[in-house]
């Protein structure tokens, strides 16, 4: 739940009470940790950066590493258009289409001129669970 709390901006009781009151649905692991499924993250941190209206956020340089959440994906031949959430920040990159996946953690790193985006964990080709 922290992983999860970190990506949604939230603390993890929040997250927690969240999981609690059905806002998202969590299932827990063999170990009993309680897990949300990389495609539940992704929706509820879009919804979290609509409803909220995060427009006091502190917006950082150009420079900056952004980590998020990869909410959208839409796969061609060769290449893939990726949306990715950061906080209030919501991130758009053209890249390969092994490079990226619905709902897993990663991080963007925006120059003036291009995003270049770092996935979290390649060991797996499942989504991601937090």
């Amino acid at each position: 739940m922290g992983q999860a709390a970190r990506l949604l901006g939230v603390s993890p009781d929040t997250a927690r009470r969240w999981a609690d009151a059905g806002r998202v649905t969590t299932h827990r692991d063999a170990s009993g940790r309680r897990l949300i499924e990389g495609r539940d993250l992704a929706a509820l941190r879009v919804e979290i950066a609509r409803t909220d209206g995060e427009e006091d956020a502190s917006y950082t340089s150009v420079r900056n590493v952004f980590p998020g959440i990869v909410i959208a994906v839409t796969l061609g031949d060769v290449a893939a258009h990726a949306e990715m959430q950061a906080g209030p920040h919501r991130l758009v990159s053209l890249l390969t289409r092994e490079a990226v996946e619905l709902g897993v953690e990663a991080t963007a790193r925006v120059k003036p001129t291009s995003v270049h985006v770092d996935r979290a964990c390649a060991e797996s080709e499942k989504p991601a669970m937090f």
